[in-house]
């Protein structure tokens, strides 16, 4: 490396760290952080700020990982647990789920306003929303072997289960109805996806016409 150049690493050491004063200061404010803003409050210069983001958009995805980080541990430590796949997929949705319900009880506001920037910049969110959906096919595959889900595709599986937990997930969702939301409930449907989720046609599907009893 040449002398005065910036290595890789030290890069990244400085993109974790901006990330996480822009949200400190996201937080007291209650307002988007820019470039411009986050130099100025660090008192540093607006060159080396954009060295570091040489987009806007590069702070955006910052602040999205370091907010995402905390949930993507307790996914990889779920997913790393010899759990059986009932309760493991019981522990990937209610850890999840209990972070969020905690991230919104600390600071309502806060939490809102980092829910609309997701709305908002949701490409920068889209990977980890992936990763969650990877992870959730391969219990489901786990749970295929032990017997359960029999017949479904993976992949409509994951979409009928995503549904099924949306409001245990989706941080906009927790903030509206949180108060009604338990992980004794999210278990019984946990239960109810392993005790009767299949692909056969247990006659609820719709008719063309409705008859009296």
């Amino acid at each position: 490396m040449e002398p005065g150049q910036v290595g890789e690493k030290d890069i990244d050491q400085q993109r974790r760290r901006f990330a996480l004063e822009a949200m400190e200061l996201l937080e007291r404010t209650g307002e988007e952080v820019t470039r411009a803003r986050l130099a100025a409050e660090l008192n540093i210069a607006r060159a080396r700020m954009e060295a570091v983001f040489p987009e806007e958009g590069d702070l955006l995805e910052a602040i999205t990982a370091e907010w995402f980080a905390p949930k993507i541990a307790v996914m990889d430590e779920v997913m790393g647990s010899g759990l059986p796949p009932r309760r493991k997929m019981y522990e990937f949705f209610a850890r999840r789920f209990a972070l969020l319900r905690k991230n919104f009880q600390d600071d309502p506001a806060t939490f809102r306003l980092y829910v609309e920037m997701g709305e908002r910049y949701f490409e920068y969110a889209q990977s980890y929303v992936d990763l969650g959906d990877h992870y959730l096919c391969e219990l489901i595959a786990e749970a295929q072997a032990d017997g359960h889900l029999a017949g479904m595709d993976v992949d409509y599986a994951r979409s009928v289960i995503n549904q099924m937990v949306l409001s245990y997930i989706q941080p906009y969702l927790i903030a509206m109805i949180g108060d009604r939301l338990s992980e004794d409930k999210l278990a019984h449907i946990v239960d109810a996806i392993f005790d009767g989720l299949d692909a056969k046609d247990g006659g609820a599907r719709g008719t063309g016409k409705l008859h009296a009893a």
